[in-house]
Formats: C-alpha cells, sequence, structure tokens
C-alpha cells in the first residue's frame, strides 16, 4: 500500500491567528468556526506556511494511506495519532515529537493528566540543543518595599515554534558553569500564561520567578533586561495540565511563585470561556498582600469568573491564616465540590503546605459524609488530583 504525505494542522497548538491562510500562495489553507485546515487536493507541501506560524501548529505531516478529507479535518478537536510518520526529506527536527501521556496511576506511580486536558508537546528543545528567546519584558509584582522581589518576566520566541498548554514548564539555561567547570544545570519554571501566550497571535508566553539569595536561576532571571536573548529548553510536564472542559470545577491551592500555573489557568478560562459552569475557586497564601504576585490584577478579575480566598499570615494585629484555614472556612462549598465528578483539585507551592491541605480536606469530607483517604486516590487515579510543590 502506497503511503502519501498529508500536510496537517494541529487544532490543539493552532490559536486561529490566520497567518497560514494569508501566507500559503495556493490558497490551500480554510478554515471555518473551528479549524484551521489544509485542501490535501491542493498543496504542494512548498512550506511556505509554516516559518510565519506563531505555535508550530502548521507543521505537522502524516504519512496517509487515505488522506484526511476537509471535512474530517473540521471537526477534529485533535490531530489523529494513527501514521504520525514524517515522510523522507519533510520530517522536522527529531527532538520535535508529539508525545501521549505515559503517566501511571498505581500505588506510587503518577497521577494522569485529567481526560479532558489537550495533548502536550514534550522536550521539543534541551539544554544541548536549546532554542532561543528574547525578554520581551520584565516587571516586579511583588510591593516594592517587600524582601520578596518575584518577577513577571515575558519572553518572546520570535519565528521559533513553542507550542504548550497550562501547567507545562520550561526549563532556562543559564550562561556559564559551576564550581567544577561544568555547564550550569536548566533551572525549570511554571509558564504564567494560556495557551496562546501573554497576548493572543504573539509568540511569547510569561514566567512568574522569585529571586532567591545565592540562586543561580533565579537571580539571572530576575536581572534580566528587555532585549536580552535566553537559552530555553521544554516544554515539559505531562500530568500538571488544566483540564480543557467548560463543566470542570477547578480547585487551585497556592502559595508564592506557584500561582504561575493558576494565572494561567484562570487566564485561559477568562479569554476561551468566561461563562464556562465550571467554577474556578482560587486559595492564595503570602506573608501580606504587598507580598502576593498578581495582586492588583487579582482583584480586578470578575466574581462571576473566578473565587478568590486569600489567607495572609503576617498582617499587623491580627491572626496568622493560611491556605489550610481558608479551605476550612468555605467546607460549605468545597464539600459539595468534592461529591462532583467535575472536580479538580490542584496544589503547587512550598512543600510543606500539602500535608495541611490533606488534612483540611480529610476534615471537610467527614463534616459531608466523605471518606479523603477513599476519595483522594480515587481523584488521582482519574486525573483529578495533582500536588507540584518543592
Amino acid at each position: 500500500m502506497e503511503l502519501r504525505r498529508q500536510h496537517l494542522i494541529d487544532p490543539v497548538v493552532c490559536i486561529r491567528c490566520n497567518t497560514c491562510q494569508e501566507a500559503c500562495p495556493i490558497n490551500a489553507i480554510t478554515h471555518d468556526a473551528n479549524n484551521y485546515v489544509v485542501n490535501f487536493d491542493i498543496c504542494t507541501g512548498c512550506r511556505t506556511c509554516v516559518s510565519p506560524c506563531p505555535t508550530g501548529a502548521i507543521d505537522n505531516w502524516l504519512l496517509v494511506d487515505q488522506p484526511w478529507s476537509i471535512a474530517d479535518q473540521f471537526g477534529w478537536e485533535e490531530l489523529p495519532i494513527e501514521s504520525s510518520a514524517p515522510a523522507e526529506g519533510a520530517e522536522p527536527p527529531a527532538e520535535v515529537t508529539r508525545l501521549l501521556d505515559t503517566a501511571t496511576t498505581g500505588t506510587g506511580g503518577r497521577a494522569p493528566a485529567p481526560a479532558s486536558a489537550a495533548t502536550p508537546y514534550l522536550n521539543l528543545y534541551s539544554r544541548e540543543n536549546p532554542v532561543a528567546a528574547r525578554v520581551a519584558g520584565n516587571l516586579r509584582i511583588t510591593g516594592a518595599d517587600t524582601e520578596s522581589d518575584i518577577r513577571h518576566v515575558v519572553l518572546d520566541f520570535q519565528a521559533n515554534a513553542f507550542p504548550f498548554l497550562e501547567g507545562q514548564s520550561i526549563g532556562i539555561v543559564p550562561p556559564g558553569s559551576d564550581a567544577q567547570g561544568r555547564p550550569y544545570n536548566i533551572r525549570l519554571y511554571s509558564i504564567a500564561s494560556p495557551r496562546e501566550g501573554e497576548r493572543s497571535g504573539f509568540n511569547n508566553l510569561a514566567l512568574t520567578v522569585k529571586r532567591v539569595p545565592g540562586g543561580v536561576g533565579s537571580n539571572y532571571v530576575c536581572d534580566l533586561k528587555k532585549g536580552d536573548e535566553v537559552q530555553v529548553a521544554g516544554p515539559f510536564g505531562d500530568v500538571f495540565l488544566m483540564p480543557d472542559d467548560e463543566a470542570a470545577n477547578i480547585v487551585m491551592i497556592c502559595t508564592g511563585t506557584g500561582s504561575a500555573p493558576f494565572r494561567a489557568f484562570t487566564e485561559r478560562r477568562r479569554r476561551n470561556h468566561p461563562d464556562a459552569s465550571g467554577k474556578l475557586m482560587l486559595f492564595f497564601g503570602a506573608r501580606t498582600p504587598e507580598e502576593l504576585p498578581y495582586f492588583g490584577p487579582l482583584m480586578k478579575l470578575p466574581q462571576g469568573l473566578i473565587d478568590v480566598n486569600l489567607a495572609f499570615s503576617r498582617l499587623p494585629g491580627e491572626p496568622k491564616h493560611y491556605v489550610q484555614d481558608k479551605l476550612r472556612e468555605r467546607a460549605e462549598d468545597l464539600g459539595t465540590l468534592l461529591q462532583s465528578a467535575a472536580t479538580h483539585i490542584y496544589i503547587c507551592g512550598l512543600k510543606g503546605m500539602e500535608q495541611g491541605c490533606d488534612e483540611a480536606f480529610a476534615d471537610i469530607c467527614r463534616l459531608h459524609g466523605l471518606d479523603w483517604t477513599a476519595l483522594r486516590p480515587l481523584m488521582r487515579s482519574e486525573g483529578r488530583y495533582h500536588v507540584e510543590t518543592y
């Protein structure tokens, strides 16, 4: 059977910017309200459309025995995974590979990604073969008078494809070498932007980075100036992903820079599904409001979009409050959500918070006739309970 190469657009990564359709010299690309697609009968594989694409969604080449029709492609939510070997002479770099989630669910194994999450691209770039990004902005997002120096750093990948999903991370390659003369290992940072980037139609993303005294990676990133070039590896992470489901209830619990993936989650919902039936609840801990990253923008979000619960542990004249205390305060609402199969829990931040949250959920479950020791592993096996602490 003769296999033929077909040029296809990945609907998961495509941001519908129309760049490819405008670039195509022979009108082989068209679109409807759902997808941008390539007409097999017209496309010559000239690749004129590939370079202008800001996300890399356009650069997919599958070997097929029967080409997919325009009608087929209009109905896709993701690329088919069959017959995905690229044809000779048209294959992308070997490290640019679309991988499926291989997480395990047994005792000691990783929880899988949510069943409704899109399939992520992984390990497109490595420390040995990084991609260059240019710094488009570096803004302090904590009070100038506080010791906590947290930065919102925007990286522009320009013409280089760097597709990612909410909940993934990138690796920054600091210049220089360690005391043994070896190149520094990459430093991982969660992406704080939704998949279309900080600005739709631009090939960029943001990081939330806290300066750590003596920290090689954090000081390097926090000191970056606009226009600086940065070496980036990744994207990484196939588990801590946002459910791409309007009906999903998402409970987000974080401290400090652990807010980065939840900013991405929230922006994804705000931009694409502002009227979603699923609830967003955020439990965010810091010492004071001035040390809370994104405090100003967070307070401007519509209450109908996200239910914000802030815990401050160092307010003068006030008792100390931590995220687990706020969880207990919202026991009635959380108890209802925990009884729904549409509810997902994400915990991100300092490692010590995990036990406190676990105990709080156990208390909430007891109040509602639930067994947390049984519910937590069930949610975990279903890709609805995720912890990422450091």
